[in-house]
């Protein structure tokens, strides 16, 4: 289902065991319509009787490239969007934009969901992979919210770790003109004539994920958000 919107628990680390008894319904704020069947397919993989909402909203992340994801007005509308998706009863509300990622994550929700950002788990499996991370971006607005997330997960663990960026700038234009194919090839040869120095290799934007299997040639580990990700909201379900 996509719905448009428009609408505080302290943020709460996930995975967190929820026992049987938590609602059994995801909904996931998207900033492109691509991701609705990427997340819908992993959770249904899992189990298809989960009850999953898709909320896209577009407009968020071409504002966040305008003026910054830390901008109070952004965040304000960032964080009603996660409250207007949980307002079916959603048990968790994931972002799946590591651009605003950071905002939704911190929206206040009394109590009544998790506002979750889909990236998290990725950084802390980065972090346990590192020291040396390279980081990997078709957008340079994605670039800050993801560094100070790993670095956010390495302080958490007390972990020292060294961040390479990578801007596959030519990505983008692909992405959106919709051609996918060229989009992953753009992505795979930004991160092949980078310094091979990382221990790990995250690909911070959801939409790159495919570009995982081209880049295992490499021999580190490549990491995207959407499968670790789902993993972890369906651990918070008891799953």
């Amino acid at each position: 289902m996509k719905r448009e919107f428009n609408r505080e628990v302290q943020r709460e680390t996930y995975p967190i065991s929820r026992g049987d008894h938590m609602r059994q319904h995801i909904a996931f704020l998207h900033t492109s319509p691509v991701h609705v069947e990427t997340f819908e397919r992993l959770v249904r993989a899992a189990n298809p009787a989960i009850k999953i909402e898709h909320v896209v909203a577009e407009d968020l992340l071409a504002e966040a490239q305008s003026v910054g994801p830390a901008d109070p007005a952004l965040v304000a509308r960032v964080q009603d969007a996660m409250k207007s998706a949980a307002s079916n009863g959603a048990a968790i509300v994931a972002c799946t934009c590591s651009t605003i990622g950071g905002a939704a994550e911190k929206t206040p929700t009394d109590g009544r969901f998790i506002a979750a950002r889909i990236d998290r788990a990725m950084a802390d499996r980065a972090v346990k992979l590192g020291p040396h991370i390279l980081v990997v971006a078709a957008l340079e607005s994605t670039l800050k919210p993801t560094v100070d997330l790993i670095q956010e997960s390495a302080s958490a663990v007390g972990i020292n770790t060294e961040i390479q960026l990578v801007l596959a700038s030519d990505a983008w234009p692909h992405f959106t003109n919709g051609d996918r194919e060229a989009y992953i090839e753009a992505v795979v040869q930004a991160v092949r004539t980078a310094p091979r120095t990382a221990n790990v290799i995250v690909l911070a934007q959801a939409s790159m994920a495919s570009a995982a299997e081209s880049l295992r040639e490499l021999g580190v580990e490549v990491l995207s958000s959407p499968r670790i990700g789902v993993q972890s909201l369906l651990a918070c379900l008891g799953q």
